[in-house]
């Protein structure tokens, strides 16, 4: 890849984020005293983006320009090792997850996407893939509901009396 084609797109990145940080000025004129406003989480991905395409932009300019025959070996080896069959089957759960969501609600859905993923990415100790699985949705639960008091999707029906059974079961409500 010649070298200002390794340095456009992370220079973009940066650019971008930078604009955009810009943009969430009045984001915050609505936020109470003590609770976080609602330009907190844009901001913080934006920082996250700069950071990490400034990282990738200094990495792409220290690297040397790779040789012809570097370049074809990357060429033939396709994905990196990443099984096509793999791939669609993450894409997909990835999918599902944001359709099923509304209507079966956040922790339900997390938890069997949070195992899925691990299951596609290798992870074979049930143990392991069920204790990340609930405690991952549990603290992800705390985050978004009990600090950042950010409404997550409940569900429907049944779903949603589960749902808010479950928050009050962590406290979270």
């Amino acid at each position: 890849m010649p070298a200002l084609a390794r340095v456009v797109a992370p220079l973009a990145g940066v650019i971008v984020a930078v604009a955009l940080f810009a943009a969430t000025r009045g984001l915050d004129d609505v936020a109470r005293g003590e609770q976080l406003g609602p330009g907190f989480w844009p901001r913080l991905v934006l920082i996250g983006l700069g950071l990490a395409s400034a990282a990738k932009l200094v990495e792409n300019l220290r690297r040397a320009a790779p040789t012809d025959h570097a370049v074809a070996r990357a060429g033939a080896a396709g994905l990196g090792g990443v099984r096509r069959g793999t791939l669609l089957l993450a894409i997909a759960t990835i999918v599902l997850y944001v359709a099923l969501t509304p209507w079966l609600g956040f922790p339900l859905v997390t938890v069997g996407f949070v195992a899925a993923f691990m299951m596609l990415a290798g992870a074979r100790s049930p143990v392991a893939i069920g204790a990340a699985a609930v405690l991952g949705t549990a603290g992800l639960l705390y985050v978004f509901v009990k600090l950042v008091y950010l409404p997550l999707p409940k569900g429907d029906g049944v779903f949603e009396t589960m749902t808010l059974a479950l928050y009050r079961g962590l406290g979270i409500f």
